[in-house]
């Protein structure tokens, strides 16, 4: 536990910097409204913009490494209190790595700043500091278990030099398949954590037995994923057989789905920090089954089979986790503002519009894209504007953090 003169000190810190989750889950939604809003005017070219990697490029990696991986980072520097019992990072050296991440943002979006090798090496720069940073406490106290989550954000790096040298040397190294390897591998962190928080959050919140695990459910619903990410990050080297690439990725949907089931969402229908965490992973195994037949038979474009895993999954489980998290660790009762409610709603229409829509509408293609990201923008908008004051604030309750 932390002695008061801990409080006293912390008292001293901004409380923006009192711990991981404030920063990077304010900063990181405000940044996916500014990307996405810059993507839909670079998209009727009504912006002037000239980012690293071009637009298509700056689009896919800031959205991975720019928004997800700002999350991520804020998730993990704030459950690694919790898992080891040692104080998270804060004041200056959270500012520090705020500044990492956000100059890896300002250069990325303006490379001619300092050029683009200077610029590629503060980016990748960052993944790695994270990773040394958690790797710290955990190591001190010797529980290995929850180490897995620094080799993985090594990963993660990978990838990002992925992108970068497809930047570099297209000819050996493809975008398509650096994004999707990223996409994927966020997909398998989120189904690692879902395995372990659901059930535990659905029990508390609905008051009914927590769900027994199935440990033979978790490695193959998690190592699945894994197999898919391998196949993608090692696509430089060999070629992708898409019918198998297609089929793991049904049965990593099919699984996730059973796993789901057992956890019994239906009854936290009246629960909206709950709901909305198992529509995303529904829809992290429907995206996965959508995108396996895509690949496998054709059909829907696998283009917008994609956006069903990274909208409709990926971001609607962040925005319902890190509804949930923000208001813990601020010391509040776990009720979300009424109209969060609308914001889950918005952004699962916006994966649904973004997935579906030009599929059966493609002459109003531009249109369809707009309203699925005016969608994204408003719903995390309005998480900016009714957390954004608490991650300015103390915690109500007096405690660090």
């Amino acid at each position: 536990m932390m002695q008061i003169t801990d409080l006293k000190q912390e008292q001293k810190i901004p409380p923006i910097l009192r711990l991981g989750f404030r920063p990077f889950f304010l900063f990181g939604s405000a940044f996916s409204v500014f990307s996405i809003l810059a993507w839909l005017l670079l998209l009727e070219t009504t912006l002037i913009f000239s980012p690293f990697g071009g637009g298509l490029w700056w689009h896919i990696h800031e959205m991975i490494f720019g928004f997800f991986i700002a999350i991520v980072t804020g998730f993990l520097l704030t459950a690694v209190q919790n898992w080891t019992g040692i104080p998270g990072i804060k004041g200056k050296t959270l500012l520090f790595l705020v500044i990492i991440w956000g100059l890896g943002r300002i250069v990325m979006s303006v490379p001619e700043l300092l050029g683009q090798s200077m610029s590629s090496i503060i980016d990748l720069s960052f993944l790695p500091i994270v990773a040394f940073i958690l790797a710290k406490p955990i190591c001190a106290i010797k529980q290995y278990r929850n180490l897995f989550f620094v080799p993985l954000l090594l990963v993660f790096s990978l990838i990002n030099l992925e992108m970068h040298l497809a930047v570099y040397s297209p000819e050996l190294v493809s975008l398509k398949y650096a994004g999707y390897a990223g996409v994927i591998m966020v997909s398998f962190l989120i189904s690692v954590m879902a395995g372990r928080v659901t059930p535990m959050f659905t029990a508390n919140g609905t008051q009914t037995p927590k769900a027994s695990p199935s440990p033979f459910l978790d490695k193959v619903a998690n190592g699945s994923i894994a197999v898919l990410g391998l196949i993608l990050i090692l696509a430089p080297f060999m070629a992708i057989n898409y019918t198998v690439f297609g089929l793991v990725s049904i049965s990593a949907g099919i699984t996730q789905l059973i796993r789901q089931y057992r956890w019994r969402p239906w009854i936290t229908l009246r629960v909206p920090l709950l709901w909305s965490l198992h529509v995303g992973i529904l829809l992290l195994g429907i995206g996965l089954i959508v995108l396996g037949f895509s690949y496998s038979l054709g059909g829907l474009s696998v283009n917008h089979a994609w956006h069903l895993v990274t909208i409709g999954a990926m971001a609607t489980t962040v925005l319902a986790m890190i509804a949930r998290v923000s208001l813990g660790h601020t010391g509040r009762p776990l009720t979300p503002p009424k109209l969060m409610s609308f914001a889950f709603i918005i952004l699962v229409f916006s994966a649904l519009v973004r997935s579906f829509a030009p599929w059966a509408w493609p002459e109003h293609y531009n249109i369809i894209l707009s309203i699925a990201g005016l969608s994204w923008i408003l719903s995390f908008m309005i998480f900016i504007f009714f957390y954004g004051p608490m991650m300015l604030m103390p915690r109500v309750d007096g405690r660090p953090g």
